[in-house]
């Protein structure tokens, strides 16, 4: 069987360069059959939202492109994985298959059922990580446990060694047996009637060339400030990677020896560099709470919250996910999210914040509308950063911590360039009031075209009265624990 093809079945890595599963299945000198399977059925509830299969799409186009111009095909598949690969390795007479690990919950029982299968009937399995830095597993404490505070996770996961990246195949040794792929359109993952992803199209560049023209940009062009601009929400300061990782066009091993070289070359580029390692961190420390608790996207961390009495309000939650909340600043966050399918990390919280305190409705909800909305859409750093901001999770904001929006929007955006991007109806509002129209004397908004309550909202709650509101319910589940 030394001849019979290895499948190497691609998932959240889409990109040749610094694939474990691809450079091992390579090493073989066997014939290769690259497939990617489109499955609905095991993730359930988590089944791709709609911005993640337009990325998908763009990504599967790409990574097409690329194994062909090295002598290769990409085959598509759509079903249950699981069957889908049997029918695959019976088609090809494979007798490997290989893989990079996920670790959203519901893959890794469907991957554990399947080891056993395929090697019931002969079919080697190789696994490799290709997704984080370190397994979930690999960073204990000293009692080995795993790390519920992220600040020591950091410190022990960057006493590891560091892999060098891998070069990706120059050559993709085919399979000779013809093979029947989907064809991708069929798949109907891009939008039609309305095609509501039409701005992504200049917004973003998917797939591996587009993910290392995005790690250049930033390292060469971001990188120096970082550690200052990051926050700062009218400023292009922030790598725009997180898609990029998440579908696996680029991986955290070539973003970290990218990072650390420009460092290295330019020592004074240190701090930048381990402010921005320090959130690739999050993403390792978001990975090793999801592998520990299974059930992190579903259930509170924390109990006490089980009782927490959130509001069934869905008026307001449909102003805050059209970005008509009144607030400036969390609708301006939320008409990005709309139009580009990302939103900056600063927002994230604010917006997180508002709609879990100041609207008391349960972070889940906001979790399903990121789900569905982000290009980067990723069950582990979503769920994780909901239940941070919720106060409910591992290592989490206290939930006393309630973002003030209208502070935020001062601080974070003084000049009002975020809130004039995507509010345009109070573009001509002066920065003294950008952030809090309400104040703004009769006059003043006149002369900016601005009518609250026609041309733009008024606030749906007012911020003190939401805080106290917020503070009373936490008091209550505090004291009832």
């Amino acid at each position: 069987m030394s001849d019979a093809p290895v499948i190497v079945w691609l998932r959240q890595d889409l990109r040749l360069a610094d694939n474990p599963a691809l450079h091992a299945a390579a090493q073989t000198g066997r014939p290769l059959v690259l497939a990617y399977i489109l499955d609905d059925v095991t993730p359930g509830r988590w089944r791709l939202g709609g911005a993640s299969r337009w990325w998908l799409h763009r990504s599967l186009e790409a990574l097409a492109s690329a194994i062909a111009k090295r002598g290769g095909v990409l085959v598509l598949r759509r079903g249950d994985a699981h069957s889908e690969l049997r029918t695959l390795i019976g088609e090809c007479g494979a007798s490997a298959v290989f893989w990079n690990r996920c670790y959203e919950p519901y893959i890794i029982e469907r991957d554990k059922r399947l080891v056993e299968d395929l090697e019931r009937s002969g079919v080697e399995t190789r696994r490799f990580n290709g997704a984080l830095l370190n397994e979930p597993w690999e960073a204990k404490t000293k009692l080995g446990e795993p790390f519920k505070v992220f600040t020591p996770y950091w410190r022990a996961a960057q006493q590891r060694p560091a892999r060098t990246p891998l070069p990706a195949p120059k050559r993709l040794k085919g399979c000779d047996t013809p093979l029947r792929s989907d064809p991708l359109g069929e798949w109907n993952l891009l939008p039609r009637r309305p095609n509501w992803a039409a701005p992504f199209e200049t917004e973003w560049k998917p797939g591996e060339a587009g993910a290392l023209e995005a790690l250049q940009r930033f390292v060469s062009e971001r990188l120096q400030g970082y550690a200052e601009g990051r926050d700062r929400m009218g400023l292009a300061a922030t790598s725009r990677l997180s898609p990029h990782l998440h579908w696996g066009e680029i991986s955290p091993v070539q973003v970290r020896a990218a990072i650390e070289s420009a460092a290295h070359a330019k020592p004074a580029l240190q701090r930048c560099a381990d402010k921005f390692l320090s959130e690739i961190g999050w993403r390792e420390f978001s990975y090793n709470l999801l592998y520990h608790c299974p059930t992190l996207p579903e259930r509170n961390w924390r109990s006490q919250f089980d009782a927490m009495p959130w509001a069934d309000d869905e008026p307001a939650l449909e102003a805050w996910q059209r970005g008509r909340t009144g607030y400036p600043l969390v609708d301006a966050a939320m008409r990005e999210l709309w139009n580009t399918g990302t939103m900056h990390n600063r927002a994230r919280m604010v917006v997180a914040s508002f709609l879990v305190k100041h609207l008391m409705i349960d972070w889940r909800r906001g979790e399903d509308w990121f789900w569905d909305t982000l290009v980067d859409a990723d069950l582990a750093n979503n769920a994780a950063s909901w239940q941070w901001v919720a106060g409910s999770g591992a290592d989490a904001s206290p939930y006393f911590r309630i973002f003030n929006p209208v502070a935020q929007g001062e601080r974070y955006d003084p000049d009002g360039v975020y809130v004039r991007r995507w509010v345009p109806e109070l573009a001509r509002l002066p920065n003294s009031v950008i952030h809090q129209p309400w104040q703004a004397e009769r006059q003043i908004l006149t002369a900016a075209g601005v009518e609250l309550g026609r041309t733009y909202p008024l606030p749906i709650v007012e911020h003190a009265a939401a805080r106290a509101r917020a503070l009373a319910a936490y008091a209550r589940i505090s004291s009832a624990a």
